[in-house]
């Protein structure tokens, strides 16, 4: 039986650590051919070797999703090596929390870069591809912060909450295409997310945090499967998990 995802064409973002390397890696193993994205190229450069002399098929290209071309060229990457793209998975974010009263502007602008703008890059790119082919599926991800909001975490929330609005539209908009269109919103996950927190003090409050309760990547990973692998007629379109211990 056919589990949807063998031989898919999968670009994912932030394809380097965390979230996005545990997709990748669960995917390479169910027969997905993984395109991954990031900065840090020698990190994705040594997945993707690792995948390929495993029996799969990877390819890294670099890519800074705050740069609407270095997006494009990801997945025009994918189409021009493989013919197609059926999945998107905007993964790469930023979470530098901080209280609004310490006007920590570049951080503010530099997490509505990644995590709205870089979606919409995303988007941008993928969408042509996919109205053509009739046929397609794009997988944001928000947080938990995308739906509730605390101190400290306004911006990332904000931004959280747009990919989710943004996820919406689009699904609404795509029907004509035959796109399927999946949100996934992570509690705590065991991801370097909370390193990219500049204040000493938050950032000590996240990581007890998520040393009591982040649960492994690989749940993650194993939400993106299940979005993925339904059939071509169910539209998984909201995925909201958490550890079981995290009351927030």
């Amino acid at each position: 039986m056919s589990n949807n995802i063998e031989g898919k064409v999968i670009v994912i973002t932030g394809a380097s650590s965390g979230l996005g390397e545990a997709a990748a890696r669960n995917l390479s193993e169910q027969g997905a051919i993984v395109v991954l994205g990031a900065r840090r190229v020698e990190r994705i450069q040594a997945l993707a070797d690792e995948l390929n002399k495993n029996g799969g098929k990877a390819l890294a290209v670099a890519t800074d999703v705050i740069q609407v071309e270095q997006v494009k060229t990801l997945v025009d990457a994918a189409v021009n090596t493989y013919g197609r793209i059926d999945v998107l998975i905007n993964n790469a974010g930023l979470m530098p929390h901080s209280p609004l009263e310490r006007l920590k502007i570049d951080e503010w602008n530099q997490m509505i870069d990644v995590n709205i703008k870089g979606v919409l890059y995303g988007i941008a790119a993928a969408l042509p591809y996919m109205k053509q082919q009739k046929f397609g599926h794009v997988i944001n991800v928000s947080s938990v912060a995308g739906h509730k909001v605390r101190p400290n975490g306004v911006i990332y929330s904000a931004t959280k909450h747009a990919v989710r609005v943004i996820s919406e539209g689009l699904r609404q908009e795509v029907k004509p295409y035959n796109i399927r269109t999946t949100i996934i919103s992570p509690g705590a996950v065991a991801t370097e997310l909370p390193n990219s927190i500049s204040e000493q003090d938050i950032a000590a409050d996240i990581k007890d945090f998520y040393e009591n309760f982040a649960i492994p990547a690989s749940a993650f990973a194993r939400a993106v499967a299940f979005a993925i692998s339904q059939p071509e007629d169910v539209d998984i379109n909201e995925i909201l998990f958490r550890p079981t211990s995290q009351q927030l």
